[in-house]
């Protein structure tokens, strides 16, 4: 699960490496009234779950609290790579003397932990790593060991780190294990100009998995689309894209997943209802994928097995019934075939839902659900 930024930072405060002050707003009002707390000059940043807000004009300063009300307004409801900003960072203005990039995530490869630190912060890493690789340090670091002082010592030597940033790492490193994260990455990570080490930016990632291990704040749960999946038992993961995706069966997923972003579009979530799914299942997972506001349309692709189209088709009709005018607000293209696909499209044909569109083919049903996504 992907953290927001003042949800990253809240972890990394907790964990004593400090962050600039500041607090979240969800309307102008709020980040007036934030602004004039903090009795400085702020800025206004959207809480979205992609890089590029700053090119987007995600990130806005703002001098006093009638300017942060104002930025605010531009900035909620910004749609950033398709991501609905909803709430905004409002905090102090902190001045860079110097920007650093330092990361740690889990090398899948290598089976193992892997730091990143550069003394070049500040911009993509892809770009970073693409321009100058010789810049951006990379060390394994073996999990009996973890970073304890001397590895903390090595990165900020081979990085050209300030000594001072050391002990910043040795506590990102405590975010890292003890909130069971697969990536905790700051950039930039700056020395401001009275020389203290700061966290500006914040990125976790935290392993699902692991879950049950921890006491999460109830929006990092249940109101995150993940969290209610998961409460419902669905096999769900958010994507970038704007083209909802259910399926039954990991691979069929997969193979949709590859035959929508063929089509010329990127898809939105993985969504797997499972070989036994029932028609409330299927109704769940169509529930949660509308919920999602960068979904533009739906692509349900089923091949029915041991769940049979006609549960998959009155579980579509259910959930359209459920959500009312909310499932009529964005098209749905359904493609079945395999066990009672006949009775499940003249069930759809019947209810005559305006969202539903049919297809009988998996490349058809996905050019298709990329031309709604696109508005054509």
């Amino acid at each position: 699960m992907d953290l927001y930024e003042y949800q990253a930072k809240e972890l990394f405060g907790r964990h004593g490496i400090p962050v600039p002050l500041g607090d979240v707003a969800r309307t102008p009002a709020e980040a007036r009234a934030i602004a004039a707390e903090i009795g400085a000059p702020v800025v206004i940043k959207a809480q979205v779950k992609t890089g590029g807000r700053g090119k987007a004009g995600g990130i806005k300063a703002a001098p006093g609290p009638q300017a942060a009300e104002e930025e605010a307004g531009r900035v909620l409801g910004m749609d950033i790579k398709g991501h609905l900003t909803r709430a905004v960072l409002v905090e102090v203005a902190t001045v860079p003397f110097e920007e650093y990039y330092a990361a740690f995530l889990v090398d899948r490869t290598a089976g193992s932990f892997l730091a990143m630190v550069s003394a070049q912060g500040g911009m993509e890493i892809e770009e970073l790593a693409e321009r100058d690789p010789g810049a951006l340090v990379r060390l394994p670091i073996d999990p009996a060991v973890g970073v304890d002082a001397a590895v903390a010592q090595q990165l900020v030597d081979k990085a050209g780190l300030p000594e001072t940033a050391a002990a910043t790492l040795q506590r990102l490193w405590d975010v890292m294990v003890t909130e069971d994260a697969l990536l905790v990455e700051v950039n930039p990570l700056i020395l401001t100009t009275d020389q203290r080490i700061v966290a500006l930016d914040g990125k976790v990632t935290l392993d699902d998995n692991a879950a049950f291990r921890h006491e999460r704040a109830p929006e990092e749960l249940t109101g995150s689309l993940e969290g209610r999946a998961r409460a419902k038992g669905l096999n769900y993961v958010k994507l970038d894209g704007r083209v909802g995706v259910i399926g039954n069966g990991a691979g069929l997923v997969m193979s949709t997943l590859d035959v929508v972003a063929g089509a010329g579009a990127d898809p939105a979530n993985f969504l797997d209802i499972g070989g036994g799914a029932s028609a409330q299942v299927m109704a769940d997972g169509l529930e949660i994928i509308l919920s999602d506001p960068d979904v533009r349309s739906v692509l349900v692709n089923v091949f029915g097995g041991i769940t049979t189209c006609d549960a998959v088709a009155t579980g579509i009709v259910t959930a359209l019934e459920l959500l009312g005018e909310r499932g009529r607000a964005r098209p749905i293209v359904v493609r079945l075939d395999g066990n009672n696909a006949e009775v499940g499209r003249r069930i759809l044909s019947d209810a005559r839902h305006p969202a539903v569109r049919q297809v009988p083919t998996m490349d058809g049903a996905a050019q298709l659900a990329a031309r709604l996504a696109a508005g054509a």
